[in-house]
């Protein structure tokens, strides 16, 4: 392997090993999968070749809100209702995450959000879990999965995802999360749902603080159970919020490409990346969604150090908090975790 000196930042970001751990499955799916996914259903699409279809799937200029955001999710969602479908998308996500030299990856999927031509909650969670475990087999990336709970479904609906989740724990289901509308479907409506969760033993991780201000993310780990965050970005509106994070080590998944694409913050320059690190919060970098963010593990990380000055034992960080961050056993994370850091040590990073 060449030594560091050799290579330039952006490719030894590429070598770095990467974790992923807020990373939509149907926000990522490729615009040639879901051409040949809608040949194979006969469904007429809006284009005349897969690359037509990008308008539809990626954000592309400025994008207004997570309101506008999520709606690129409605253009694919039709097509995922078949168990040979979500075992493909699931596949191809891993084979995507190696590309970009990810070691570990979460993928998040609603499986309320597949059941149209009758799948069960349960039918949902073992083709997506089907799809990651043959990827892990051939790309050697681990793989695991996290079942979300929605925020404008009800509380029963919701309720159907924690019993289903629970039953595949071990099979390579690792939590819950809540996702969708923050501003119009506060978490608190969702309480006895993760009181549930937390009798069922399920680790929690919840989008907040991105469309919503701090108190959602009292709520969330408060009421909740949550010890990860998605997003967090509004986390310093409330000092006191802010203290709890870093007083109880929440881990914040940050996505900093997607943060700017739904306005979670005015424009780079108050993205709060920085100011968290050094304040000694627990943050790790994801994509969210590869496709409706165009966007890379790599990419995120060129802006963390091309934007905020991040250094390269500073990424390692990063990613070793993803590492430490793993809904994995502890006897899994510290070998994940040992692998990171001989690595990182071959490339004549300080990290670790």
């Amino acid at each position: 392997m060449p030594n560091r000196s050799s290579a330039s930042p952006v490719e030894l970001l590429h070598r770095l090993p990467k974790v992923d751990l807020h990373l939509h499955l149907d926000g990522s799916i490729r615009e040639s999968t879901l051409w040949e996914i809608a040949a194979e259903q006969g469904v007429k699409l809006p284009a005349v070749r897969a690359e037509e279809l990008t308008p539809f799937m990626k954000v592309t200029g400025e994008c207004g809100s997570l309101v506008e955001y999520l709606e690129k999710f409605d253009f694919v969602s039709g097509f995922l209702h078949k168990t040979d479908v979500l075992e493909r998308i699931a596949y191809e996500l891993v084979e995507q995450a190696s590309e970009q030299n990810c070691r570990y990856i979460e993928v998040r999927f609603g499986p309320q959000l597949h059941r149209r031509d009758g799948l069960s909650c349960e039918d949902v969670i073992d083709a997506v879990l089907r799809g990651l475990r043959r990827g892990e087999k051939e790309f050697g990336v681990t793989a695991r999965g996290i079942a979300a709970c929605l925020r404008h479904h009800s509380p029963h609906m919701n309720s159907e995802v924690v019993a289903a989740a629970a039953a595949f724990k071990n099979r390579g289901l690792v939590a819950v999360d809540l996702a969708g509308p923050e501003a119009a479907y506060p978490a608190y409506l969702h309480r006895a749902v993760f009181e549930y969760a937390q009798l069922m033993d399920m680790p929690v991780t919840i989008h907040a603080g991105e469309a919503g201000g701090a108190d959602n993310i009292r709520e969330a780990i408060t009421r909740l159970g949550a010890t990860r965050i998605g997003h967090g970005v509004r986390l310093r509106e409330n000092p006191q919020v802010f203290e709890l994070v870093r007083d109880r080590q929440i881990v914040l998944e940050m996505c900093p490409v997607s943060n700017y694409q739904t306005k979670a913050m005015e424009g780079w320059e108050s993205y709060p990346v920085r100011e968290y690190f050094d304040a000694g919060l627990k943050l790790t970098i994801n994509t969210d969604n590869l496709t409706v963010s165009d966007t890379s593990m790599v990419k995120e990380y060129r802006i963390l150090t091309e934007k905020f000055g991040f250094t390269l034992p500073e990424i390692g960080t990063l990613i070793l908090n993803g590492v430490d961050a793993a809904f994995l056993r502890p006897e899994e994370k510290a070998r994940l975790r040992a692998e990171f850091v001989g690595s990182f040590l071959e490339l004549g990073m300080m990290a670790g």
